[in-house]
């Protein structure tokens, strides 16, 4: 079944809609089958369900500020929730009852919405991307120019408005930071339905409060991304240790390295299981290399590994393994334990879509993803090791790759809304669990249980793509910028009416709020 626009479906259906939708100038876009509203009624993590009561499928920005502004100035306002790839896992992007906007619409027929320029009367470059494009195709035009972002995140089917959003890390943050600290400027679509640009100079509040706001305070339509010469080629290593004190400490050597150091470091607790399932991210080891990692996995029951990359020109492939030797010389892996290839930085940067792609073949894909990201300060990374991955995650299944690896707080810009532990260096904790068993529910329950060991221990962690359902635990989660974050949501989305998946402000709650006399800010 195709999807049925509004002037095609039967009158007595439309009593379910957000009331005026039809009168609309956009209204021909706007679709509410059943078929069109289930497909969006759930996202990657099919933990949830909540059906919209339509969908908009826009050709441009103006389609979406005019939804946001009919609903604003509407006696019966509804909520709104921008939707790129739906790879979030606990329904962050979807709007019960309301109306997602279908944001890769905006890009389809229209080779326009990607554009490398050089900034006037200077010497840098950059990339100007519309909020639904995906980071594998922002890459595949800077690489036409020779160039590329600095920032990633491990997957890059995901979209640029969706990552900036919330923050976006991977394995070159410690030298670059997130994705949001390599944005000079965005357009956005306010909650008010206006369309606003916004950069560090130019309504700085509404940019800083976007970047890492979880879509709280606009839709992300267009950004202007970082841009630098890209590398040929990369040379890639993986490290396996016993000891996971020498495997942090290693790490937080390679971070503390100069410019002349690893491009990228990543780190992960390879566990007894190593089935694709259990490491789908990329397929590294050769079979051989497999047999004698897992055999050193059953003697100690777990295993970590150290993953970094060396970037490098074909014209300096000479010196790159010298390179990586010296780094070598300087860590405390086990010996004979330490594995390199040697790939394109296109394939570097994709290797997880390969994974994917494995996984949808065995039907092992669009499952319940119950996962879990943190961050953790350095100083009780041990006590979190001791707790979890020699505690609570045993038996020794993985069921899914298990990422532990550090990020510098001086990369992130304090001003922006996403949230990190206040130490300097802290660690990222992503159990990337997939219910192949249909135990979804068991495997959040561990979730669960570790969120309360790091409570009951103290643990000041702060939770990367946040779920929560209290309020007390969205204002801990926001800390010292709550006040700022609530009074940017006055701002910008007074009706609340964007991003409702997220549970973050609801009315009942903000009719409080909104009451509180909360001191001037001033917001940059």
């Amino acid at each position: 079944m195709s999807p049925q626009r509004l002037s095609h479906i039967p009158p007595s259906f439309l009593i379910t809609l957000p009331q005026g939708l039809l009168e609309l100038d956009i209204a021909d876009r706007i679709y509410v089958d059943p078929d069109t509203t289930t497909r969006f009624s759930t996202d990657f993590g099919r933990l949830t369900r909540a059906p919209p009561s339509a969908v908009l499928y826009p050709s441009s920005p103006d389609d979406i500020a005019a939804l946001v502004r009919f609903s604003y100035f509407s006696p019966h306002p509804f909520t709104v929730a921008a939707r790129g790839c739906g790879h979030s896992v606990r329904g962050q992007a979807l709007a019960p009852g309301g109306v997602v906007v279908d944001m890769p619409s905006l890009g389809r027929g229209r080779d326009d919405r990607i554009n490398v320029s050089r900034g006037d009367g200077s010497s840098f470059w950059y990339v100007d991307a519309g909020g639904e494009q995906l980071w594998i195709d922002v890459l595949h035009e800077t690489l036409k120019h020779g160039l590329a972002p600095r920032s990633w995140t491990d997957y890059l089917h995901l979209t640029v408005g969706g990552t900036l959003s919330n923050a976006g890390v991977s394995g070159q943050a410690f030298r670059h930071g997130p994705q949001i600290s390599n944005v000079y400027e965005l357009e956005v679509v306010t909650g008010k339905g206006e369309i606003m640009r916004c950069s560090h100079n130019e309504n700085p509040a509404l940019f800083y409060g976007v970047l890492g706001g979880l879509g709280q305070l606009g839709i992300i339509t267009r950004a202007r991304i970082a841009v630098e010469p890209a590398p040929e080629r990369v040379r890639w290593a993986r490290l396996i240790y016993t000891d996971f004190v020498s495997f942090t400490r290693d790490q937080e050597l390679l971070i503390s390295i100069s410019e002349e150091g690893f491009d990228y470091v990543e780190g992960s607790l390879l566990m007894m299981d190593h089935s694709l399932i259990g490491n789908w991210r990329s397929s590294f080891f050769s079979d051989r290399d497999w047999e004698k990692v897992k055999l050193l996995a059953s003697q100690f029951g777990a295993v970590y590994c150290l993953e970094g990359a060396v970037y490098y020109e074909l014209a300096t492939a000479s010196s790159v393994d010298q390179k990586l030797h010296s780094f070598l010389k300087l860590l405390s892996f086990v010996p004979g334990f330490a594995f390199a290839n040697d790939v394109s930085y296109m394939a570097f940067l994709d290797r997880v879509h390969d994974g994917e792609m494995k996984l949808r073949s065995m039907g092992l894909w669009d499952v319940p993803h119950p996962w879990l990201n943190i961050f953790v300060p350095k100083s009780r990374i041990r006590d979190f090791e001791i707790g979890v991955f020699k505690g609570i995650l045993k038996p020794n299944n993985s069921r899914g790759p298990v990422l532990i690896y550090p990020l510098k707080k001086n990369k992130w810009d304090e001003k922006m809304s996403a949230v990190i532990p206040d130490e300097e260096i802290f660690y990222s904790i992503g159990l990337l669990r997939s219910a192949i068993m249909g135990d979804w529910e068991h495997l959040d329950d561990k979730n669960d249980e570790i969120l309360r060991f790091c409570h009951r221990e103290g643990i000041q962690y702060k939770q990367y793509l946040p779920h929560y359902t209290a309020q007390t635990d969205w204002m801990k989660h926001f800390g010292l910028k709550w006040n700022v974050f609530v009074e940017l949501k006055r701002r910008y989305d007074p009706k609340l009416l964007l991003s409702p998946g997220q549970r973050i402000f609801t009315s009942s709650l903000m009719d409080h709020v909104w009451e509180q006399e909360i001191p001037f800010l001033k917001l940059y």
